[in-house]
Order: C-alpha cells, then sequence, then structure tokens
C-alpha cells in the first residue's frame, strides 16, 4: 500500500488549534461595544471556573487570563474541539478610558469588563472671556 503524507498536515492542524480558524476562533471570543459613557465588553469562557480567571491591567492595556482543565488521560476521545489549558488575550485600550474604574462580572460562562469612559474625554463646555470681561460659553 503506497501513502501519500504531507509535512505541512500536521502543522496546519496544530495552527488551527492554537489560533483558530474563522469558522472556529481559538480560545476566548469577545465583542465590545460603547453604550453612552461606558465601554463594555463580553468574553465567551465556557467551562472555565470563576476563580482560574484574572485580570490584570497595565497602563493601558489588560490581560485576560483563563484556564479550562484537561480531561482524564484515561479516557478514549472520540473529539476534542474545545481548548485546554491557560490562554489569555490582550486588548489595548485608548487613553480615553478610565482603566482605573473596570467593572468585571462573571456570570454563566460570560465574563464582562465595563469601563467608564475617562472625564477628560467627555464633552465640556469652556467659559471664553472678553477683553470686557464679559463671559461666554462655547461647547467643547
Amino acid at each position: 500500500m503506497l501513502m501519500r503524507t504531507d509535512p505541512f498536515r500536521e502543522l496546519d492542524r496544530l495552527a488551527q488549534q492554537v489560533l483558530g480558524t474563522a469558522a472556529r476562533p481559538a480560545a476566548m471570543p469577545m465583542d465590545a461595544w460603547r453604550d453612552g459613557d461606558t465601554f463594555e465588553v463580553e468574553f465567551d469562557l465556557p467551562g472555565v471556573a470563576p476563580d482560574s480567571i484574572s485580570l490584570d491591567v497595565e497602563r493601558n492595556v489588560v490581560t485576560v487570563r483563563a484556564e479550562r482543565p484537561g480531561l482524564d488521560g484515561n479516557k478514549e476521545m472520540l473529539a476534542a474541539e474545545r481548548p485546554r489549558g491557560v490562554f489569555s488575550r490582550q486588548l489595548v485600550l485608548g487613553e480615553n478610558l478610565d482603566t482605573e474604574n473596570i467593572e468585571a462580572s462573571y456570570d454563566t460562562g460570560v465574563l464582562t469588563l465595563r469601563i467608564p469612559v475617562a472625564e477628560k474625554a467627555k464633552p465640556r463646555k469652556i467659559a471664553i472671556t472678553t477683553k470686557e470681561g464679559d463671559r461666554q460659553a462655547i461647547n467643547a
């Protein structure tokens, strides 16, 4: 029996497991949107225990790390599509967000971050004086 071998097939399979594909992202799919004065982000983390999730902020970079434990090695796996082990994702936030007041909650496999818009980034009125000393308000 003659078998053809493809030396890159294993590499492609490994890359798809680690990096994911367009149809199936690897580890931590997310949605992000702005709702008024709050920036909200949701990460899908099904099967992850809340105590295995860590959230770190350094300057304007938020790092989410989570761990999904491996399966019992004594089982005969028929399909293994869910990523296991430790995985992380980083978000680089703009300077207009207040990283000092991030709120995080975890419910039914979804980690939700609420990041308020910084006061300095909110619209405000600036008073302008003239030589006559009159004051006018101009929207900024």
